[in-house]
Order: structure tokens, then C-alpha cells, then sequence
């Protein structure tokens, strides 16, 4: 029972238009789409041939009702928040940690044909990840970590590091003792959409740099093709004939 209020203190704190917790209960698919996913992962863990097939009916189901789509295999920690979640896939070894929060659209998958070998992502506690992100092989995302919207992320994240961009490219990182004094979930420090104000992808801000060094060069070249095509006449020098 715990655990239910947990999740549903949850949703209240992160989201502003969750307004009483009836509301949660009904309304709110990603909620739904945990709480499904528990059971199913539960009937997964026993390893029995018809207990999997109906922890992967389960499973299905959970997707006809929230568009959401969890293998049972998948491990969830507490507190998790799946906002919106239409389109969310997450696959078998994937594991989501403690606080984390996944928009829709995001999908935490696989880059290996392996059987038995770990192919999807670890998200550590405390990660963001923005709607339509893509988080794509064995690799760990730390602890705090933001993921922007969009973004195709391929290698690990640092803890406390903030991503953006196709590929993704780390535009922030805090330190890991900065994020050991914050509380997990705190709505002080919780960035929706792993959007963080004031944050510019590097590879952004290099291209407008670029772009205004070329317009201050042409200035300059015209200006110096402008003086050189000038042609001196007699009234400029009286001294000298006109060549």
C-alpha cells in the first residue's frame, strides 16, 4: 500500500495539473502503465514458460490501454513517473531507477540480437528523460542526469550531466557532490523535459559563432576590394603624371 501512495505523492508533486488524487488514479495512463507493469514483471521473475507468456499478455494489454509498452523483463525502481507516456517503449534489460521521470515518445532500447546479454540502457536515480528521446544501448545513464527532448543518446551520461542533440552531446555537468546534498524527487531541483533555462547545445552556439566570423570577414574583404579599385588620378597626386 505504500508503494501505491508513493506513487501517487508523486505524480501530485511533479505534475501542476494533478489536482487531487482521485484524479491521478483514474486519469493518469503512466500510472496505470507502473502499476501493470509490477504484476507482470512480478509473474516474469518466476520463470515459469506460462507464467512469462502471461506476464507478456499482461504486458500487451497495459499497451492497449495506455499506448504504453514495458517487457515484463524490464526492472522498475520506486517512484517512477511516466508523464503523458503515449508512445514510451522500454525494453527487456532495461532499468529504471529510483525518482526517474520519462516523457512520451521515449524509448529505451536495444542494439544488440544477443539473447541473454544486457542490450538496453540503465537509467541511475533522479534521471530526466525528454519527450521523444532515444536511449539506445547497454550503457548507464548517472544519477541526476537530463536527457532533452529529441535527443539520440548512444554513449553514457555522467551523473548530473544534461544532453541534447542527434547525436547526443553533454552540455552541462554537475558535480557529484552537489547532487549528493539533493533530495531524489525534490520539485526544487526537478527539470521537466530534462530542460535546464540557460543551457545551449556547444555545437550551436561553435555554428552562430561561425556564421557571424564569415559576415564580419566579408565585410572586410569588400571593403578591402573597394580601397584596391580605386585608381589614383592627377588631382589625387598633382606631382606625379597620370599612369
Amino acid at each position: 500500500m505504500n508503494r501505491f501512495r508513493e506513487d501517487i505523492d508523486t505524480i501530485l508533486r511533479r505534475d501542476p495539473a494533478a489536482r487531487h488524487w482521485l484524479e491521478v488514479v483514474t486519469c493518469y495512463p503512466g500510472l496505470h502503465a507502473v502499476w501493470l507493469h509490477r504484476v507482470a514483471h512480478f509473474l516474469w521473475l518466476t520463470r515459469l514458460g506460462l507464467l512469462r507468456w502471461l506476464a507478456r499478455v499482461l504486458a500487451l494489454l497495459s499497451r492497449w490501454l495506455t499506448g504504453i509498452e514495458i517487457h515484463p523483463g524490464a526492472t522498475f525502481g520506486r517512484r517512477v513517473f511516466i508523464d503523458h507516456g503515449l508512445g514510451v517503449v522500454i525494453g527487456e534489460t532495461a532499468v529504471v531507477g529510483d525518482d526517474c521521470t520519462i516523457y512520451q515518445g521515449v524509448t529505451l532500447g536495444g542494439t544488440s540480437l544477443t539473447k541473454g546479454a544486457k542490450r538496453h540502457p540503465t537509467l541511475e536515480s533522479g534521471v530526466v528523460v525528454g519527450a521523444g528521446a532515444k536511449v539506445l544501448g547497454p550503457f548507464t545513464v548517472g544519477a541526476g542526469a537530463k536527457v532533452g527532448s529529441n535527443a539520440v543518446v548512444v554513449k553514457a551520461v555522467p551523473p548530473g550531466g544534461t544532453v541534447v542533440g542527434i547525436p547526443a552531446r553533454l552540455v552541462s555537468e554537475e558535480h557529484a557532490d552537489s547532487l549528493s546534498g539533493q533530495k531524489e524527487g525534490d520539485a526544487a531541483g526537478f527539470a521537466a523535459y530534462g530542460v535546464t533555462q540557460g543551457q545551449q547545445d556547444p555545437i550551436d552556439v561553435l555554428l552562430h559563432q561561425l556564421v557571424a566570423d564569415l559576415r564580419r570577414q566579408e565585410e572586410e574583404i569588400a571593403s578591402l576590394k573597394s580601397a584596391l579599385g580605386r585608381r589614383p588620378t592627377a588631382t589625387d597626386h598633382p606631382d606625379e603624371p597620370a599612369r
